[in-house]
């Protein structure tokens, strides 16, 4: 029987739930992390929800981990993004759920140059369906995709933004 491994947009809603209960605890996110992520946990869970009937393996784990390491630890910055970009709403006003939504996609964007914006931007997109209704779901998107063309103009078509130091592409690359 072949093992299944979890996909990374299953691995990013993790994440994003560890990010969300991680706001509500005293713990550190390692602290955190180290009893949330464990095969017990999934197993109860995954009576509850999908999403928690494979366990990740070490290369999903370390995704996850280090997407709530990095948003525990740049929430400010990522804050401020929202913040900046939310034309007519106050932070206190997004609904909480949203808003670890987008910080994980905002520190995949400046931090992790192998995830493309695109694809963070799209499963952000995706995961807020589950969770929020259509106004707060074009909201994120709307948020997510203006903090990109803004920040990273020159480089908003699927590529890296210059803050990860990715390499540019040539003209040739773009075409493939």
């Amino acid at each position: 029987m072949e093992e299944r491994t979890m996909t990374r947009s299953s691995a990013r809603e993790i994440a994003i739930h560890c990010s969300y209960s991680l706001g509500f605890s005293h713990e550190s996110a390692d602290e955190f992390l180290a009893v949330r992520l464990n095969k017990e946990n999934f197993q109860r869970w995954s009576q509850e929800s999908a999403l928690y009937k494979e366990y990740p393996n070490e290369k999903q784990l370390q995704y996850i981990k280090e997407l709530v390491r990095g948003v525990a630890n740049h929430g400010p910055e990522l804050d401020q993004y929202i913040a900046q970009y939310a034309k007519d709403w106050s932070f206190a006003r997004i609904p909480l759920p949203a808003a670890a939504i987008m910080r994980v996609a905002m520190y995949e964007i400046l931090y992790m140059p192998d995830i493309p914006a695109a694809a963070a931007i799209n499963d952000a997109v995706e995961i807020a369906k589950k969770y929020e209704d259509g106004k707060v779901v074009s909201f994120i998107n709307g948020i997510l995709g203006a903090f990109v063309r803004a920040e990273f103009p020159e480089q908003f078509q699927d590529k890296k933004p210059a803050r990860a130091e990715a390499e540019p592409a040539t003209e040739h690359e773009e075409e493939a």
